[in-house]
């Protein structure tokens, strides 16, 4: 096994090349899911579909064992479903999945607003609130500029992302990154307009406004409605 000598604290130490080797599994692992998420979200693997690990590797242009540890991570995430010697399930953004996504979300963040009325810095909060005035100002005037989609993607992350956080619970937060990635794939089809952006962030003012008062139970059915306009708005209804 070959080594590689290196000095510290005025000892020579030893590495081996194969530890190295093995420290960038991971690394390239994770930027195969990467890869394989962004082409869900760009559409380049249709939601639903089912492909090879050949496929993927051409599609993708990444070696075989990081996309086959990707796979593993995506299939404990819900977003695949591997099928032995018959190829890669990619989970279809359904009316299933749209319901099921959004009534977790309902059981899980309804119980972190009522934390984060309560906990939360009235500095974050207040931040909160004016990013979103300031996006729905600049919407109102100017219409949905080149940039306006990525700020609501942020500013929904970090409104959603607060809420969360404010239970200190890391089960989860692990549970809502699954989450977050549906209602990514539930988004993919949807064409925003500036209704519908506006309209989404004064439901998120409603939440805000009542945190900012302290009152659980408002900030908690605010929430609700909100979660349940965009379910509805995702099914089309």
């Amino acid at each position: 096994m070959a080594k590689i000598g290196f000095k510290q604290g005025g000892r020579v130490m030893l590495a081996s090349s194969a530890e190295e080797q093995m420290d960038t599994v991971p690394r390239l692992s994770g930027t195969a899911r990467k890869l394989i998420m962004s082409a869900l979200f760009a559409r380049r693997i249709p939601a639903g579909s089912f492909v090879s690990q050949g496929e993927l590797v051409e599609l993708l242009g990444i070696p075989i064992q990081p996309l086959r540890d990707a796979l593993r991570v995506l299939e404990t995430e819900g977003i695949v479903t591997i099928h032995p010697r018959a190829g890669i399930e990619f989970v279809a953004a359904d009316m299933k999945l749209i319901r099921s996504t959004y009534q977790f979300r309902l059981i899980i963040e309804c119980a972190a607003v009522r934390t984060y009325a309560e906990k939360a810095p009235m500095g974050d909060i207040e931040k909160l609130l004016t990013d979103h005035l300031v996006l729905i100002d600049e919407i109102e005037k100017k219409g949905i500029q080149e940039n306006s989609l990525l700020r609501m993607h942020e500013i929904e992350a970090s409104f959603h992302g607060n809420l969360i956080q404010a239970l200190g619970n890391p089960l989860i937060e692990t549970t809502e990154r699954r989450l977050h990635n549906y209602t990514l794939l539930i988004m993919v089809d949807r064409r925003e307009t500036t209704p519908l952006m506006i309209r989404t962030l004064r439901e998120h003012i409603k939440v805000l406004e009542a945190c900012r008062s302290r009152n659980s139970e408002s900030a908690a059915a605010a929430l609700a409605t909100h979660l349940t306009s965009a379910m509805h708005r995702a099914m089309g209804l």
